[in-house]
């Protein structure tokens, strides 16, 4: 039978960076959370993610008798600024549709177990968060993220990867209070713009930014649409600007080679103008929550942050996509960006655009040409 001693070694040599047990008894805790907060994460079940059948291992793995957790950083190195000021960290070195790196190493610690007689299984529904702090191995932050006790110099930047497996482990000491030091004045709460962190450990996700853009409804709407900024495909904002974090956002990291390369492809210009065959090749791989069948959803998150940008350099970009897109969703988050930017320019493609319109994007193009805004044309 195999002893935690030698399961930790076999995690650190597949490049794991802490490991923890518990035991398989269910999530009770996070079930009734998820219970009483049906109507904010029906979405999830919707989807095909049933996270309330997820708190009981045993619906994942029927001879479940314990919860190995290991501990992957995801930010181990710089990225370049182009990439962080768009999209969030955890995606910007991705290789879970690929395979190639992290898949590999938890094949081979799964195949290990397998050699020594452990089945298991690494289910996405679990709460592998919840997991990880029952396994003592960090806690939460405010901002309802798993915080680490050694690796990223404490902070939040890890995917807890939490494996259900057949054998009795002792369980390790839970650690699962929020760590956040008492002088720390809500900085999270106060920094999300879109109002998703209701108060400590309370997030509606609905109107979390990284749920918006991958996940959300139609059109964004517009009250949201300025709060979300430049984001066009996940968000940090509550952990760039977390006292737990800063230490290792201090730290002087050699650059992503893979991150930097593939820069130049995740331009705000190329995103607007991808087709099919580009997001497949160059950016599904990466980010895949969106399937080609969303590519509008992609290019109204990104004239949205064009129009954030405030640059008359997008311009010419967004017009031609007015003129291009045959998705009024786009159009319409085309207009509405021309609005934010401003300009003669703006207000002049507007103006010609608005004869040849009907409907969503009619409608769209008048309310932004009639929201006041004092220096919203400006000569």
């Amino acid at each position: 039978m195999l002893g935690k001693e030698e399961v930790i070694a076999k995690a650190v040599e597949c490049g794991f960076e802490d490991t923890g047990f518990t035991t398989a008894e269910p999530f009770d805790s996070q079930r009734a959370l998820l219970e009483g907060m049906r109507e904010e994460y029906g979405w999830a079940i919707q989807s095909g993610l049933d996270l309330i059948a997820g708190t009981d291992p045993k619906t994942v793995l029927p001879g479940a008798k314990s919860i190995i957790v290991l501990v992957e950083a995801y930010f181990r190195e710089a990225f370049p600024p182009s990439l962080e000021r768009h999209f969030g960290r955890c995606y910007l070195d991705d290789d879970r549709m690929i395979g190639n790196r992290l898949g590999k190493r938890v094949k081979a610690f799964r195949s290990f177990l397998r050699d020594n007689g452990v089945d298991s299984k690494v289910p996405f529904h679990l709460p592998h968060r919840q997991a990880a702090a029952r396994a003592g191995l960090g806690t939460f932050g405010k901002n309802c993220l798993f915080y680490s006790r050694k690796v990223a110099a404490g902070g939040s930047w890890v995917l807890p990867i939490a494996m259900v497996v057949d054998q009795v482990f002792a369980p390790d000491e839970p650690t699962l209070e929020i760590g956040c030091p008492d002088w720390c004045r809500n900085a999270c709460l106060a920094a999300c713009p879109t109002g998703a962190l209701k108060g400590p450990r309370k997030l509606d996700p609905r109107r979390c930014i990284s749920y918006l853009t991958y996940f959300g409804g139609e059109m964004t709407p517009r009250e949201l649409r300025a709060p979300m900024g430049l984001c066009v495909y996940g968000c940090d904002r509550c952990q760039n600007v977390c006292p737990r974090n800063a230490p290792w956002l201090a730290r002087e990291l050699r650059m992503n080679e893979k991150a930097a390369g593939m820069a130049g492809d995740f331009r705000l210009e190329k995103l607007l103008g991808m087709d099919k065959a580009w997001f497949t090749e160059k950016i599904w791989p990466h980010m895949f929550y969106m399937s080609d069948a969303d590519l509008w959803r992609w290019k109204m998150n990104v004239a949205r942050a064009m129009g954030n940008t405030r640059d008359e350099a997008y311009v010419s970009h967004l017009t031609e996509a007015f003129r291009r897109e045959g998705d009024e969703r786009v159009k319409a988050m085309a207009a509405w960006a021309l609005g934010r930017i401003g300009g003669p320019a703006a207000k002049q493609a507007l103006a010609d655009f608005l004869p040849e319109s009907a409907g969503l994007v009619r409608a769209e193009i008048i309310a932004t040409m009639e929201e006041p805004s004092p220096d919203r044309f400006r000569a």
